[in-house]
């Protein structure tokens, strides 16, 4: 089997779970027999490529014929107006990209053949020309390797346009692997734009693989889509295996961890509250805050008001060893997420032997047993989740055995084999 997948980040350099989970399959896939292609928008050449070949799309010049066959790209031009919050994006940002289309909108979107593209592969100001302009060198990609693949696999909004423009260019099948939704992301508020390419890939996909069940009813519910085209695999996890690392604790206190994006979705806010109430309880405590986004200056401002920034840290975004060391400082890991399509931050901190708290309104709620787990609005109940894994010894330790045990057994090689099988249904 052969596959050419779309991806928009690859470890060492991520933003986030997606590239995580990226890597996590693609090895899975690999250890199946799974040959994998693997597109991004901007490699670096230090990605691991010991079980997959990365192909940078920075490289790869526009051709004639697929700029002539990608005639739908088009219609992304006259949705661009008036369109809400793009993910990922603080104001500031939504403003200059507003200023910039008034400017530059013509020009952004005229392809010219024989040109390349350098890609970013971030999350600015130039999200959606990267989004449209990624799918046009995909569709050259996929007609130039034909014959060397299979099936297309695309992963999250950012490379739907990607996936539909290869199976039409080529007619092989294509799956969509939806990873988080803008439900998720902005809650009712969607961008109308985001929301019109999430349900024109699902549309298009010949199967779409949603990492829980919670996503899969959201994706049938409010995109629409037939339930019988839409599987759930639930996401593993997988440190790399490396050196032990010998960490020293520079504080006296112990340590309650919140790591992820600081954005609506992830409930940065319900942490900060819970973390005021636990800290009239008993002082003997530190939180993080480890991370980057929008709400980041808000939510220090917050912890300022409350009077809590002596026992409060903003370390800033961690990635590779310094996330494996923030584990290894932690004794509890807290993840309040408002809508969590899976999770994969507290499978990699109940692997490090930390108990974790989750949100009832995640899709790793659904795996996994010995995390406590309360509702994201619930500050009260999370506050007193903490406060029972700090000054409960019996609690924490029975939380953090049974829960390495429990998150040891989810391997990426068994999500693999059922996406494979999902691969397989499609050729028959």
């Amino acid at each position: 089997m052969r596959v050419l997948m779309f991806g928009w980040e690859f470890p060492p350099h991520i933003s986030g779970g997606l590239g995580t989970a990226c890597y996590g399959m693609v090895r899975g896939l690999a250890n199946c027999g799974v040959d994998v292609l693997f597109v991004m928008p901007s490699a670096s050449g230090d990605e691991d490529q010991s079980f997959t070949k990365i192909i940078n799309a920075s490289d790869v010049a526009v051709t004639e014929e697929t700029v002539d066959s990608i005639n739908f790209l088009r219609k992304v031009e006259f949705l661009r107006v008036g369109s809400n919050m793009v993910p990922y994006l603080s104001p500031e940002q939504f403003s200059a990209l507003i200023q910039k289309e008034q400017c530059e909108h013509a020009e952004n979107f005229k392809m010219k053949f024989g040109r390349k593209y350098r890609f970013s592969g971030k999350y600015g100001v130039n999200l959606m020309d990267e989004v449209v302009r990624y799918a046009a060198v995909c569709g050259t990609i996929a007609l130039q390797r034909k014959d060397e693949f299979d099936v297309i696999h695309a992963h999250d909004w950012l490379t739907y346009l990607a996936g539909i423009a290869a199976k039409r260019l080529t007619g092989k099948p294509l799956v969509i692997h939806v990873h988080a939704t803008e439900f998720d992301r902005t809650g009712e508020n969607v961008n109308t734009l985001v929301y019109g390419i999430e349900r024109r890939g699902m549309l298009n996909a010949d199967r779409v693989i949603t990492v829980s069940n919670l996503t899969r009813n959201i994706v049938v519910n409010k995109y629409g889509i037939d339930p019988g085209k839409v599987v759930t695999v639930h996401n593993a996890v997988d440190f790399a295996p490396g050196e032990e690392m010998a960490v020293t604790r520079g504080v006296p206190e112990k340590v309650v961890t919140f790591l992820g994006r600081i954005t609506f979705q992830k409930g940065p806010e319900y942490f900060i509250e819970a973390a005021a109430k636990v800290l009239k309880r008993c002082r003997n405590v530190r939180f993080v805050m480890a991370g980057s986004g929008d709400l980041m200056n808000r939510s220090i401002r917050r912890a300022a008001q409350l009077g809590i920034t002596d026992r409060f840290h903003f370390p800033g975004f961690l990635r590779g060893a310094d996330v494996k060391r923030m584990f290894m400082l932690s004794d509890v890991y807290v993840m309040p997420s408002v809508s969590e399509p899976f999770g994969i931050s507290p499978l990699e901190a109940m692997q490090s032997g930390v108990p974790s708290i989750i949100s009832k309104q995640s899709g790793v709620a659904e795996v996994l047993k010995y995390s406590l787990k309360v509702d994201f609005w619930d500050i009260d109940a999370m506050a007193d989740a903490i406060y029972a894994l700090l000054e409960y010894p019996a609690i924490s330790k029975i939380a953090a055995r049974e829960g390495k045990d429990e998150v040891d057994a989810l391997k990426w090689d068994d999500a693999a084999r059922k996406i494979s099988r999902v691969y397989e249904s499609m050729l028959r």
